[in-house]
């Protein structure tokens, strides 16, 4: 309550200075207020004069970090200053805040960060080191944690007849806000009757231990003795002298006490040797008994003060080897044979280590290889090395290698082996090895056919290791089985373990296996390759996953494949298929395939891959493209018939029909060369014939009709004689019989067919009349009995020709009438013309009239001749 007093006095005096200078906002007391944990906080909030009389105290509010504080904790003081109380305040570390709350809006006007601890409890366990004229040094326990600032000062003070007396003289005591403190010299004096003292303090009290008292002989601690040699002595075996110099920094007249400790490099233990060097010396010496030969050792020493209970540390290792001699056991030899080379050399690896025993063989300088021909002993030829391997190149006789390792006292014993001979045969003796694992252990089992042999080498190495250097091996002796850790191989590799039989100097053939001694799956997935797929089926291939990502023996692979938007298939195989053809698909569907590898652990599929089946395979294409391409030939064959047949068909199933209005035979008048079928035949005084006068009978005669109307070159000339008059009319020129003749005879070969009967003649000569103007009739009959007349005189003269002028005014006959008669019959119309009667009888002097509609009449074709008549 005092403190809360004294802060209102300090608030009132500020406040008041405030009123005359002060711009700030407003003031919080205290600033940084460290209390008890649980105690009651007050706070007061000092508003600046500059909000006065806009705001007042009334307008303060306050917040426990982003709480509201309830307004009945606050408290106005005054119109400028306001407090607030939290009770039973349990924070560690909290914020205390001022608002003013104005219109609705909150301000933060200041704010003060609160701790909350305990008062320090009383230290304890004071315990020091002394460092002659170095350092004293103190650490003590400080009980329970304040969470508040916390000093401690210890004090060195002096006991006398039980008494604690401080001494008023400086560096006596040391500061320190942690548990520990130290004196630096020269205020390290030395006095066996000090005592040590401890006080802890905060802003909520102090706490004094009580006074210590510790003699500093009983504390000292000098640094560790310095090494000077560690040495073997030159024909003593199994010895090495150790020297040193004690501390400088020491209490006087004090005795020590040290301890050497060794250990040889080939072990993790070590020994120890007590010593207590003479007082009046600085170095003292030490020798090791009892050691290996040419074993190398390391050495450390630490010393005590007979008084003190503390240890030096210990001092730097420093290492030597003891007396040599020859090595005593002879090095573990193997070999690697490669092929013969073209000349007949090969390459024989040759790798050895030593034994592991104790004592070791000391520091080997070399090893020196010696080897000969089996059967010449005299060849012997010899190699100096210091590694454990060496490459000898010998031809294909079988060969005797030794090998002999050496140091400064001498040599080991020969190792020995044979090298058979190239074409030396060796017999199976091993007949089978298995390998598992059991108790964190590697078993390799093995029999043998011989029961005489007892020496067997085990050989193993990494699938994929091509170095033969690099190949382990170990020699077995009267056992058919060889325990190893598992901690020898790695896992997920895939190993070779061979098992070789030994009798006498001799190594049989030997019995390989592979083996994982862990397995995982695989690290990838097969890749599938679809190749070109068919209709319904498609080969799958795939590539080995590579050995070094197998990570295990592989059982199985599994092809999937899923149509699209369809149900996932599968099908399985053994290791050793690369390929597999999926069967039974649909045709033109897309497909997703992958492949899966599978091991002991596990599989692991490859990236899927996808294909589309054909909609056609080659039996489809083949049943499709043979009626095709025969259709396509046949097409082509006709084609081709019709280009060369060409005229033939085009006779036979299309004859030409001659045109008579395009005729040169005679000329007609310019309205008759008009279609009569599709205008009719017009004259000056009307028309003659129409579409409703013609019907097309059937399109051929028989075939004996067809022959009668066919004869020879001569009736041919006959028969168009008569069907001309002698003085044919053309124009208004009359064409001589001689010139008729002459035209015949080069129309004649031209000329198809004959008319032979006499009506078809007469009616012909009478369509043939020119036309070029319509005559009168009486002109027309005349000249038409004039025509039968030169018909019948021509009968009687078969054999002469119509010669017929050229075609460009004058009338040339047409041969048309053929196809004419053998094609066509028309029903003609009533209107032709009649027969005179002055013409003879034995002519059939009168053509019967064409009748409509009655079938067996001889016709001509009217878009032959055009058809004049006139009324």
């Amino acid at each position: 309550m005092f403190y809360y007093l004294l802060w209102m006095l300090a608030l009132l005096c500020r406040s008041s200075a405030a009123d005359e200078s002060s711009v700030r906002d407003a003031d919080i007391f205290p600033s940084s207020p460290e209390i008890e944990r649980g105690s009651t906080l007050k706070l007061f909030c000092v508003l600046g004069k500059h909000l006065i009389p806009h705001r007042n105290a009334s307008h303060i509010i306050w917040k426990l970090n982003h709480e509201l504080i309830a307004q009945e904790n606050y408290n106005v003081v005054n119109e400028t200053v306001s407090s607030v109380t939290i009770h039973n305040f349990t924070y560690n570390k909290a914020h205390v805040k001022c608002f003013i709350k104005y219109l609705g809006k909150e301000q933060l006007l200041v704010h003060a960060e609160v701790k909350s601890g305990f008062p320090p409890d009383t230290p304890g366990n004071i315990s020091c080191i002394y460092y002659f004229n170095v350092e004293l040094a103190c650490s003590w326990t400080s009980g329970r944690q304040t969470n508040l600032t916390t000093n401690y000062t210890l004090y060195r003070n002096m006991m006398k007849d039980g008494r604690v007396i401080t001494p008023n003289v400086a560096g006596s005591s040391c500061q320190s806000k942690a548990e520990s403190c130290s004196f630096r010299y020269p205020n390290t004096p030395y006095s066996s009757s000090f005592c040590f003292q401890v006080k802890a303090e905060n802003v909520l009290g102090e706490a004094l231990s009580d006074c210590i008292p510790i003699a500093l002989e009983k504390i000292e601690k000098f640094e560790p003795p310095e090494i000077l040699s560690v040495q073997k002595i030159a024909g003593i075996k199994q010895l090495l002298a150790v020297t040193w110099k004690k501390p400088k920094k020491i209490l006087p007249s004090q005795g020590l006490n040290c301890r050497v400790r060794y250990r040889n490099l080939y072990s993790n233990s070590s020994e120890t040797v007590p010593v207590t060097p003479s007082s009046g010396e600085q170095i003292t010496s030490l020798n090791l008994t009892g050691l290996w030969d040419s074993t190398e050792y390391a050495v450390a020493i630490q010393c005590i003060s007979v008084e003190s209970k503390f240890w030096s540390e210990w001092s730097r290792e420093k290492k030597a080897s003891t007396e040599e001699k020859a090595p005593s056991e002879k090095v573990d030899l193997w070999r690697v044979i490669e092929s013969s080379h073209s000349a007949g050399n090969r390459s024989v690896h040759l790798m050895w280590k030593l034994l592991n025993h104790f004592p070791p063989p000391g520091r080997i300088l070399g090893y020196r290889i010696q080897y000969f021909p089996e059967n010449s002993a005299a060849l012997k030829m010899m190699n100096i090395t210091t590694d454990k391997k060496i490459i000898l190149l010998l031809n294909e006789e079988a060969y005797i290698i030794s090998v002999t390792a050496y140091n400064s006292a001498g040599d080991s014993p020969e190792a020995t082996l044979r090298i058979p001979s190239t074409d030396e045969k060796t017999s199976q003796i091993i007949e089978t090895v298995r390998t598992f694992t059991a108790n964190e252990e590697v078993i390799v089992e093995w029999m043998a056919s011989k029961s005489e042999v007892t020496r067997y080498v085990v050989e193993w190495f990494e699938d994929l290791e091509t170095d033969p250097f690099r190949r382990s091996w170990q020699y077995i002796s009267n056992s058919t089985n060889w325990r190893t850790s598992k901690k020898t191989f790695k896992p997920f590799i895939c190993y070779n373990i061979s098992v070789y039989p030994l009798y006498g100097n001799k190594v049989g053939a030997p019995y390989s296996v592979q083996t994982y001694i862990q397995e995982k799956k695989p690290s990838e997935g097969p890749m599938a390759d679809t190749g070109i797929p068919g209709k319904n089926e498609i080969t799958i291939k795939w590539k080995e996953i590579s050995k070094d990502k197998r990570n295990g023996f592989i059982s199985n692979y599994t092809i999937f494949y899923k149509p699209e938007g369809g149900k996932e298939l599968n099908e399985t195989v053994n290791p050793d298929v690369l390929q597999y053809r999926l069967k039974s698909l649909q045709a033109n569907t897309q497909y997703t395939v992958h492949i899966m590898a599978t091991n002991e652990a596990g599989g692991t599929s490859g990236e899927p891959k996808t294909f589309k089946t054909l909609k056609f395979n080659k039996e489809d294409i083949i049943f499709i493209a043979i009626p095709v391409g025969l259709s396509m030939l046949f097409l082509l064959v006709l084609w081709i018939t019709c280009i060369l047949k060409k005229r033939m068909f085009k006779n036979v199933c299309w004859p030409d029909i001659p045109n008579p209005a395009e005729s040169i035979a005679v000329e007609w008048p310019v309205d008759a060369s008009m279609n009569p079928f599709l205008k009719g035949v017009t004259s000056e005084d009307k028309t003659i014939g129409g579409l409703e006068d013609v019907s097309i009978l059937e399109p051929c005669f028989p075939e004996e009709h067809e022959n009668l109307l066919l004869m020879n070159r001569e009736n041919h000339v006959s028969e168009y004689t008569d069907i001309n008059t002698k003085d044919m009319i053309n124009g208004d020129e009359k064409i001589p019989y001689s010139e008729e003749h002459e035209a015949a005879k080069h129309l004649s070969p031209s000329m198809p067919y004959t008319i032979t009967d006499p009506d078809i003649r007469s009616q012909v000569l009478s369509t043939l009349i020119p036309a070029k103007k319509i005559q009168p009739l009486e002109m027309l009959e005349d000249d038409l009995h004039e025509s039968q007349r030169t018909s019948h005189q021509n009968e009687e003269n078969k054999g002469e020709v119509l010669n017929l002028p050229d075609l460009s005014e004058k009338a040339v006959f047409n041969p048309y009438l053929k196809n004419s008669v053998n094609t066509r019959e028309f029903l003609i119309s009533e209107n032709l013309p009649e027969r005179s009667k002055n013409e003879p009888k034995s002519q059939s002097t009168a053509i019967s009239p064409f009748q409509q509609n009655i079938v067996g009449q001889s016709y001509v074709t009217l878009d032959m001749f055009g058809l004049a008549t006139a009324h």
